[in-house]
């Protein structure tokens, strides 16, 4: 806390040039001409399709919901919910389907979710308190199994739902319900109820146990949860949540090319918050204290942008000597993966995991997931181009099939005598799972939106839920300002 305060004491003038800095609005400069004069690779838009038309097709139609998996029976994700309804509008724009089927495929989530049950009990309940449970039974659309009450979660629902709010804005009577049925549930949930420990918010609850015993506090994908609990019209959390979770952020620092970045192993965690939130060219006070102390100007999107460096570099390093990482073929992220064993290869006992948040030097088995280096495209657009040519020609349709790539991949393995949790082993490739994930999914069409022409982050430009709570917490500059 006492570097933070000496941060935030940085003089105003020092803070201020940092944030308008002209290195500041060259570096934004720059990216928006890379995207005009680099236009999307059509590969890349190919995935984009692919992967938008898995939403199409494993959503049920009569509920909304998107399972958490796909072939294999699944549950309800409810995060995997909110990525559909993201995609919707996207399909539209980009002419992939009409906006009578979008806007029906919407409310009809939008009605199911809000009719779903809420209440203390432990069975029979969608959700309490305005929160949704984790997954939830893709028949009943009740509490699957004993998952958490989701805080992080439900905001990733709530995202998608907002963005169809932004998105639906004509007179169409299922337009305005849309938009009535979006802002309800939003302003339903009661994000102070989830203050458990002084200015944090609980990572959930269970009715057998109460509040989990985590907070959401280091740097992680968090940070959508909290604006949109800071910005809440009516069950708002103090501001002073979002300084307890930045004085966390030394603990978290790193660095890549010799530039400081905060640290979050898993690229997931830089990537879902940047689904709805245009970070490009605005800071909270530690990112204006950073800059001014550093200065070399730096937002959460550069942020990511190194984060998504520094693993490639480790792809290319390679310190675990797994087979297939290159500068063309990187990405660790949570994924599936081939099972929970260790199993000596080329005489080196290697440990291996079933699902499981990868990183560099965390949990790293050689497992490769495409949608860390897919979604991460407005971060590095050239990098991930590469990538996933690199990865269409070496694995081919063993990874890449009509619905996009398959959740992961591990070269390593390419011999198992005993039970693998997921997937199979496929000769000359190595282990390759047999599902899509949505939560994995949903990033890939989003980001690779994004990236191209703004479109969720220009919906949520004008978001008012968002705005109070960017602004709540300290946010100023660029687009913001505007």
């Amino acid at each position: 806390m006492d570097r933070r305060r000496f941060l935030m004491a940085s003089t105003v003038a020092g803070v201020v040039a940092a944030a308008a800095s002209p290195a500041f609005a060259q570096a934004r400069q720059r990216q928006d001409r890379s995207a005009r004069i680099n236009p999307l690779d059509p590969e890349v838009a190919e995935l984009q399709r692919r992967t938008f038309d898995w939403f199409v097709h494993v959503t049920d139609r009569s509920t909304g919901m998107t399972p958490d998996r796909w072939p294999t029976e699944s549950f309800c994700s409810i995060a995997a919910v909110g990525f559909a309804l993201t995609c919707w509008p996207i399909g539209v724009e980009r002419g992939w389907m009409t906006r009578a089927e979008a806007r029906e495929r919407t409310l009809i989530t939008l009605r199911y979710f809000a009719a779903l049950p809420q209440g203390p009990e432990a069975t029979g309940v969608a959700g309490y308190k305005g929160f949704f449970y984790h997954f939830i039974d893709m028949k009943t659309g009740h509490r699957f199994g004993t998952t958490e009450l989701s805080t992080v979660d439900t905001a990733l629902l709530l995202g998608g739902m907002l963005v169809s709010s932004r998105f639906f804005d004509g007179r169409h009577a299922d337009e305005v319900e849309i938009r009535d049925i979006a802002r309800g549930l939003y302003e339903r949930v009661e994000w102070d109820w989830a203050v458990v420990r002084p200015n944090r918010i609980s990572m959930g609850w269970h009715p057998e146990t109460g509040a989990i015993p985590h907070d959401w506090f280091i740097y992680n994908e968090g940070t959508l949860l909290l604006l949109m609990a800071i910005g809440s019209p009516t069950h708002p959390v103090p501001a002073a949540v979002w300084d307890e979770w930045a004085s966390a952020y030394e603990t978290s620092l790193a660095e890549q090319g010799g530039e400081p970045y905060l640290q979050f192993a898993p690229l997931f965690g830089h990537q879902y918050s940047h689904m709805f939130v245009d970070f490009r060219g605005i800071q909270d006070a530690w990112m204006r204290g950073k800059s001014a102390m550093t200065g070399r100007p730096i937002d959460y999107f550069e942020n990511s942008r190194r984060a998504v460096q520094a693993q490639r570099q480790y792809a290319v390093d390679n310190p675990g000597g797994w087979d297939g990482y290159s500068a063309e073929v990187w990405g660790l992220t949570a994924c599936d993966g081939p099972g929970d064993f260790k199993q000596v290869i080329d005489a080196r006992e290697r440990e291996f995991f079933s699902y499981s948040a990868r990183g560099p030097g965390e949990r790293d088995d050689g497992t490769i997931a495409p949608t860390a280096a897919m979604a991460s495209y407005p971060f590095a657009p050239t990098e991930v181009t590469a990538c996933l040519k690199a990865m269409k020609a070496r694995y081919g349709e063993a990874i890449y099939t009509q619905w996009g790539f398959l959740d992961s991949f591990n070269p390593t393995l390419t011999e198992r005598e005993g039970r693998l949790q997921h997937g199979r082993i496929i000769p000359d490739i190595g282990w390759v799972d047999g599902d899509y994930l949505g939560i994995d999914q949903g990033p890939i069409v989003a980001m690779i939106e994004n990236g191209r022409s703004g479109l969720i982050w220009r919906l949520m430009h004008g978001e008012p839920n968002l705005l109070r709570g960017l602004q709540r917490a300290g946010f100023t500059g660029g687009w913001l300002d505007a």
